[in-house]
């Protein structure tokens, strides 16, 4: 099975990192043999990266340092390290290119910065509520939406004007958000409870329409390629759900032990990488055969992963 695996990802020429929160580093791991070849050291709690508009260089946001750290996504080498980002925890840029956010989980409070190709200059500073969590932007570049860990809400910013447009209540400690391709409706992963909880936001007045059981701990998401299916890690169920955008209910259930957290779908579809965050390692499913295939030995508390060869978003 293991060469099996090696096979089907070889077509992959780029590697996979993996962020270690608890290390101060980042894993560079080869996508064919399967091991760690390296550790990037960065600020302390990396947990969360983005790739820049340019395709040039993964950022990996590193909370407690106040930094960003730029790195090759071929090369696995450190371009440059930008200080004085406020606790960035999460981040993003917008579809247009000409917006990068951030969100500043232990400050309370979300940072929009203008874009040049090169450079970050802060437009607005914007209280949030209590423990902003994870970003999303629709496909018009016009809405941010932000949840509120702490405070059980969901936070739509207007990007033109920087100013909050909305804020509804959601389920308990609401993490991960996921806009569906028409941007009628957003997702939320409630931590706190098992499921996702659904929001109808093609008016002015959103509202939530339902929640979708998929397991305790509901997390994070990650598009299947496909443009009509998302994953679902339940990081207390030790599963991760498919959950089609259309129906809007789960259709696939697969086993993922250690408390998954982040993934990434490999370029094709078939292979599903996933931070076992309790485990320290980085596992890999087969979604055909429903098969953990792989698992990685990385450092404490791995949260995101990426890598260049990935599935459509």
């Amino acid at each position: 099975m293991f060469a099996f695996v090696a096979g089907l990802a070889s077509a992959q020429t780029t590697p996979i990192f993996v962020l270690n929160s608890l290390d101060a580093s980042v894993s560079v791991i080869d996508p064919v043999a399967w091991r760690e070849t390296k550790r990037i050291p960065t600020g302390k709690e990396p947990h969360h990266l983005y790739l820049t508009p340019d395709e040039k260089s993964i950022i990996v946001a590193n909370a407690l340092s106040d930094t960003l750290t730029f790195i090759d996504p071929k090369t696995a080498e450190v371009q440059r390290t930008v200080r004085g980002i406020l606790d960035p925890y999460h981040l993003r840029f917008s579809p247009d290119m000409k917006w990068f956010v951030t969100a500043a989980n232990r400050l309370n409070h979300v940072d929009i910065f203008r874009w040049d190709g090169k450079d970050l200059v802060l437009a607005k500073r914007i209280a949030t509520g209590k423990t902003p969590s994870h970003l999303w932007i629709d496909s018009r570049s016009t809405t941010l939406f932000a949840t509120m860990q702490d405070s059980d809400e969901l936070v739509a910013i207007d990007l033109a004007t920087q100013n909050v447009k909305w804020r509804i209540k959601t389920g308990p400690l609401p993490a991960d958000v996921y806009g569906t391709a028409d941007d009628k409706h957003v997702l939320v992963g409630l931590t706190g409870g098992d499921s996702v909880e659904v929001f109808d936001v093609a008016s002015d007045f959103p509202k939530s329409v339902r929640r979708i059981k998929t397991g305790d701990g509901a997390h994070a998401f990650r598009a299947a390629g496909d443009k009509r299916h998302v994953y679902v890690s339940n990081r207390v169920a030790n599963t991760i759900s498919k959950l089609d955008m259309v129906t809007m209910q789960v259709v696939d259930q697969y086993a993922a032990p250690g408390g998954p957290d982040c993934m990434e779908v490999v370029k094709g579809g078939r292979l599903l990488m996933v931070t076992s965050r309790w485990a320290k390692r980085l596992t890999v499913i087969d979604t055909e055969t429903k098969k953990v295939v792989r698992q990685v030995p990385v450092g404490k508390s791995p949260h995101g992963v990426w890598t260049l060869d990935h599935a459509a978003r």
